[in-house]
């Protein structure tokens, strides 16, 4: 087992994921952007590294983190969603992929999203060309391509539905909100857990070279979940428009749930 595993980002994610590698034996670096949290990484037993990406070039001692490291977890949001300054998320990556190549790392883990798929309709499985159509979409395929074609490394791209866990769920701002569009859509969402144990999952039985979406099995239609989801919080339900007759994506995990077997242990409610 290698014993030694890169983490880019210990966030909301990240943070934890580096937690459970840790109590399973692996030795952790990981980089945060904020010099205040170094502390807080040591303290998880993490080696921590001061590190951020720009568009001009990667700040913080990349070399070092780098060094020993063999499989890399890419754990960074493009964040081109809202109004601030938007760099270019592929810049960045493109940056990373450069200095990754100068090192010993040989397995990627790249977390991605089903952003990827766009407007697809209907069920959406891992053999769906992804069309992506928002800019966050188009960068992360054009990044997820950018590893999957370096012969050099073997990355698997998980693309992760909704994230929910801890601090984190969309009905905080749904709640009370008004002739909404797709009641009916049905809902692609993924607790931290399984994010977590998919990722450890991929790690320990070394599924490399692979493509896997990453969403909880159940589909209720957004209506159904986040109306019960608002009442059990003691919230106002969201409404919906009754004449949507859109057809919607279903992300199905194919990969994982019938060919891997993994078992999602943490459900959606």
């Amino acid at each position: 087992m290698n014993k030694k595993i890169g983490i880019i980002g210990c966030g909301w994610l990240g943070l934890p994921l580096a937690e459970n590698l840790i109590s399973e034996g692996y030795f952790v670096k990981g980089t945060t952007t904020s010099k205040e949290k170094l502390t807080l990484l040591e303290e998880k037993g993490i080696t921590p590294f001061q590190i951020s990406l720009s568009e001009e070039g990667i700040h913080g001692n990349i070399e070092a983190f780098l060094e020993g490291v063999t499989i890399l977890i890419v754990n960074i949001p493009p964040k081109l969603r809202g109004n601030g300054p938007k760099e270019s998320y592929i810049s960045k990556i493109k940056l990373l992929h450069t200095a990754i190549n100068k090192s010993q790392v040989i397995n990627i883990i790249f977390v991605s999203s089903t952003a990827v798929y766009g407007e697809a309709e209907g069920i959406v499985t891992e053999k769906t060309i992804p069309i992506p159509t928002t800019e966050s979409g188009k960068q992360l395929l054009q990044c997820e391509d950018l590893f999957k074609n370096d012969a050099k490394l073997e990355t698997t791209i998980i693309r992760f539905g909704g994230l929910i866990g801890p601090n984190r769920h969309p009905i905080t701002m749904l709640a009370g909100k008004e002739n909404m569009k797709g009641g009916h859509a049905p809902v692609n969402l993924i607790h931290l857990d399984d994010c977590i144990g998919i990722i450890l999952a991929i790690i320990n039985h070394e599924y490399w070279n692979e493509v896997l979406n990453a969403v909880y099995p159940e589909h209720p239609t957004k209506k159904e979940y986040y109306t019960k989801l608002a009442l059990d919080k003691g919230l106002t339900p969201p409404t919906y428009q009754s004449d949507d007759t859109k057809t919607y994506k279903l992300i199905n995990s194919c990969k994982f749930f019938l060919i891997k077997d993994y078992t999602f242990f943490t459900s959606i409610y």
